[in-house]
């Protein structure tokens, strides 16, 4: 890969609580990337889903894979380098199957929710790297305890677990395009600058190859 590759779309994915808001601010600032962030703040089913799981499950996948659709289209049709704070595969192939399994999505709503992911996913190109941030469970309790926002408080480990299989067995499969894989354990891109140059120069690499 050379500089004169046209990078538009960089996607970071992981767990809830890996640090992907964080990252993708970060990767922007050292960039001159823009970034589109998952919108928790206006989303109008969270709340109600981390209270009722069963009740708001497809209202909120929904929800994201609309939300997360028109911004792979406003990205592919914009000028600019964008990071996208997590992407479309992840609600249709870690979230969505975990609500199915765990009994709090209908059978019908989840192949309803899956088909309409097909026919959206048909239409669009993935990223031209996806980060993915692998964390065990411990780190991801400390991130989200850290944040204290009240709708995760409910929140069950099982639940987390369960989501940090899915998102292995996935990215064990992902082909759509470039991979990089970042271990944040022992990481702290916010406090550490070290850490955050080791990330960048890893992003740096994967993109535009050594030079």
């Amino acid at each position: 890969m050379t500089l004169d590759r046209k990078i538009q779309h960089v996607a970071i994915a992981g767990n809830i609580g890996a640090g992907k808001t964080t990252l993708s601010a970060q990767l922007a600032s050292h960039f001159g990337w823009e970034v589109m962030y998952e919108d928790t703040a206006i989303n109008p089913y969270l709340w109600d889903f981390y209270h009722d799981m069963k009740r708001w499950s497809f209202n909120l996948q929904i929800y994201f894979l609309n939300n997360r659709y028109k911004q792979v289209i406003d990205i592919r049709n914009g000028s600019k380098t964008v990071v996208q704070d997590r992407t479309i595969y992840e609600d249709a192939h870690i979230f969505a199957p975990n609500l199915h399994e765990m009994g709090l999505m209908e059978k019908r709503d989840f192949e309803n929710y899956f088909e309409l992911f097909q026919t959206m996913s048909s239409q669009i190109q993935p990223p031209d790297l996806l980060i993915y941030l692998r964390a065990s469970i411990s780190t991801l309790v400390a991130h989200i305890e850290s944040r204290g926002r009240d709708y995760e408080g409910n929140m069950s480990l099982d639940y987390l677990k369960r989501l940090n299989e899915k998102y292995e067995d996935w990215i064990q499969n992902y082909t759509h395009g470039d991979l990089l894989i970042v271990p944040i354990d022992d990481l702290d891109f916010i406090k550490n600058s070290e850490d955050l140059g080791t990330v960048i120069q890893s992003v740096q690499s994967k993109l535009y190859g050594l030079f």
